[in-house]
């Protein structure tokens, strides 16, 4: 089969073949149609975060495909079955904080000793066929396709788990700090539901689109949210924690600010005169917060009211995909068909 194997630390992806993976007990084998192409997996390889240690590295952790064949004990998955995989497959069951017993979320894998992680503890999803833990993955409804659907398994997951971890009220307002990726399928979510939502973003070209998704006000920052009257929750979906200590001057009374994204260069602060304290606002750390939740994100898709924005890359051009998505630019997603 073919697989974007990435050869060393900041070297380019490249398209090789490898043996086709078996899946073992609980595990099924997917054949990847779409895997989303994901920030992460570009920090992974660049070198802002450490090298994956199985050979040959393949990263990834987007798959949108068919089940080809299921591992002994799996009863819950068929062959023919579409699924969507994710990030986190499982953890070790032993440790202390598997003996907590908490769900399957992102959560799991930053805190279990041995967890099981797409791309990063075992081969990820840039690949024709993948084998993964039949539990971390969730049937795709028929109205999605597996390219609207591979960026929900984790941008769509991650930003409809961070509204969900707010738990705005109807009067509430919602601000999305970041038009990516992930902030512009949180534009959507929140207008699925109702909100009053603003899109908080620095780049012009946005603001048209903004609106389009969602957003009935653009500001470019946190001195214009609040001047625009503030917002009860603040979504932070860019990977600028520079930006989003600087948008707590919006946040309003009682307001939750949601940190569901990564900088690995920056850090998010509160100033020594903060009235955060004050003001009882809540800063909330958000992931992939259970499977629950990206069935529900699937399910506004297929109804039409969430569609992802993505530009579509055969295998061959991964390499010319994972560049353009360095550089920001790819409007919103890229997805790789195999």
């Amino acid at each position: 089969m073919k697989a974007a194997v990435v050869p060393e630390v900041g070297a380019t992806w490249e398209l090789r073949d490898v043996p086709v993976p078996q899946p073992g007990p609980g595990q099924v084998l997917i054949r990847v149609r779409a895997s989303g192409l994901c920030h992460n997996d570009l920090w992974l390889t660049d070198g802002h975060f450490p090298f994956p240690a199985f050979d040959p590295v393949v990263v990834g952790h987007e798959a949108a495909g068919d089940v080809a064949a299921v591992g002994p004990g799996v009863t819950r998955l068929k062959v023919g079955d579409r699924v969507g995989a994710t990030w986190v497959q499982g953890t070790c069951g032993t440790c202390d904080y598997c003996k907590l017993n908490l769900p399957l979320t992102g959560q799991s894998g930053m805190n279990c000793a041995a967890p099981v992680m797409s791309g990063l503890t075992v081969p990820g999803h840039h690949a024709e066929y993948i084998t993964v833990l039949a539990d971390s993955t969730v049937l795709l409804p028929d109205e999605v396709s597996y390219v609207q659907a591979a960026p929900v398994l984790c941008a769509g997951y991650t930003s409809w788990s961070a509204l969900r971890a707010a738990d705005p009220k109807p009067h509430e307002r919602v601000a999305v700090l970041g038009i990516g990726g992930l902030g512009h399928l949180a534009l959507q979510f929140s207008r699925a539901c109702g909100f009053d939502t603003v899109a908080i973003t620095r780049s012009p070209d946005k603001h048209d689109l903004a609106r389009e998704l969602g957003a009935a006000t653009v500001v470019a920052d946190g001195a214009e949210l609040a001047a625009a009257g503030g917002a009860d929750v603040i979504l932070v979906t860019g990977t600028s924690y520079e930006a989003a200590t600087d948008a707590l001057q919006g946040l309003r009374p009682h307001g939750r600010l949601v940190l569901a994204t990564i900088d690995p260069e920056g850090s998010f602060s509160i100033g020594p005169t903060s009235p955060v304290w004050a003001q009882r606002q809540q800063i909330i750390g958000a992931t992939h917060n259970g499977l629950e939740h990206l069935t529900e994100a699937l399910r506004l898709v297929a109804e039409g009211k969430v569609d992802p924005i993505v530009e579509v890359f055969p295998k061959e051009r991964i390499a010319e995909a994972v560049a353009l998505a360095a550089k920001g630019e790819v409007r919103f997603r890229a997805v790789v068909t195999y």
